[in-house]
């Protein structure tokens, strides 16, 4: 079945799937919005950058660490630290990783255990371990062979977010689209060392503090791909790229005709991406259609939207073994037509092949 547009996908999401809850259509949009960050997170791992990722870690403010956000995804600078063989268990706790792992000083086990398996749900950058000054996450290998233990430096390089509002029936846009938009920016404006500056003529340049006294630059984007490609140590020493991904539904309108939400976030994220309708609507009728290659991953998404669920096996942090298999293969072998499906609405006359390459100097 094709979908004209995703608010109808939504529509048929709240008359079938769940149909069970009080207020069917606001499910199906919070699971759209799971999706938004299912194919961020998938998108990522294919372009090389799981070992480098922490999922929903606490991002602290420039210059002001008692204040801290949680953001989608962070970056962080990583070397492996060892490879254990899987375990043929049914539950592989973050405890027995650290145990057969052999850590010793300066890493310290946690306190309370994490699973990284558990009733066939992995969890996606399980962290095991700690230091003063970085942590260790856990990752399962393809072959389901291999445990690899990383440590990721404290401080990120970048930071991703997925923003997905939808419209409520009978309106014509959402009241809370600009109050999602207004948090998103003031985080992206709040954790990177490199500060926008605004002229008159509405250009934008870039500042940064050295010895107590700022020094000024005439272009934002001139700055940081210069600091970016020469890798430049002292600038960018607290630099943090800032990526939003958005997704329309009624609401953030196109690249060429921006809403108010829409300009607020284009002005704060680094880089804004546009998850199309018809990547969105693509991405599910994949998973969701009749494809025997796909069971597993259409299996998960409806189980964890049942009535009475114990387990939510569909999400960026806790996905159906199986289904993790699929949703990798997927992106690795159809990587040009997904990255296809984002417009780029900041910087403009940029592509997402030049996004890709900033992450991997920064990396």
């Amino acid at each position: 079945m094709s979908y004209p547009s995703v608010d109808q996908l939504q529509k048929l999401l709240s008359e079938t799937v769940f149909s069970h809850t009080a207020s069917s259509k606001k499910a199906a949009g919070r699971a759209l919005g799971t999706i938004v960050e299912i194919i961020g997170f998938y998108l990522l791992k294919a372009w090389g950058y799981e070992y480098n990722m922490a999922i929903e870690k606490r991002l602290p403010e420039y210059g002001n660490s008692e204040i801290d956000h949680n953001v989608e995804f962070t970056f962080h600078r990583s070397r492996l630290v060892k490879t254990i063989p899987f375990p043929d268990l049914n539950s592989i706790s973050s405890t027995k990783i650290f145990n057969n792992a052999e850590l010793q000083a300066p890493f310290v086990k946690l306190k309370t255990a994490k699973s990284l398996l558990k009733q066939n749900v992995i969890k996606n950058a399980c962290l095991v371990a700690d230091t003063e000054t970085s942590f260790c996450n856990a990752y399962i290998s393809m072959d389901r062979e291999n445990i690899h233990i990383y440590e990721l430096s404290n401080n990120p390089y970048a930071m991703f977010e997925c923003k997905r509002v939808g419209v409520e029936e009978g309106m014509t846009k959402g009241p809370q689209t600009i109050e999602k938009a207004k948090q998103g920016a003031y985080v992206a404006r709040t954790v990177s060392s490199i500060q926008r500056v605004w002229f008159r003529d509405g250009r934008i340049g870039g500042a940064i503090e050295r010895d107590g006294k700022f020094d000024f630059y005439d272009d934002y984007y001139a700055l940081i791909d210069k600091a970016i490609l020469e890798r430049d140590k002292e600038l960018l020493k607290d630099f943090i790229l800032t990526v939003g991904i958005v997704s329309n539904h009624g609401n953030w309108f196109t690249a060429d005709h921006q809403n108010k939400e829409l300009k607020v976030l284009s002005q704060s994220y680094d880089w804004l991406l546009f998850l199309t309708d018809k990547g969105l609507t693509a991405f599910i009728q994949d998973i969701m259609g009749s494809s025997a290659a796909f069971v597993a991953v259409k299996n998960a998404f409806e189980s964890s939207y049942i009535e009475g669920k114990k387990v939510n096996r569909f999400t960026k942090t806790n996905m159906d073994n199986e289904a993790d298999l699929i949703l990798t293969r997927y992106f690795s072998e159809n990587l040009a037509e997904i990255e296809s499906w984002f417009n780029i609405i900041a910087p403009r006359e940029r592509n997402i092949g030049e996004l890709n390459a900033m992450l991997a100097n920064l990396k």
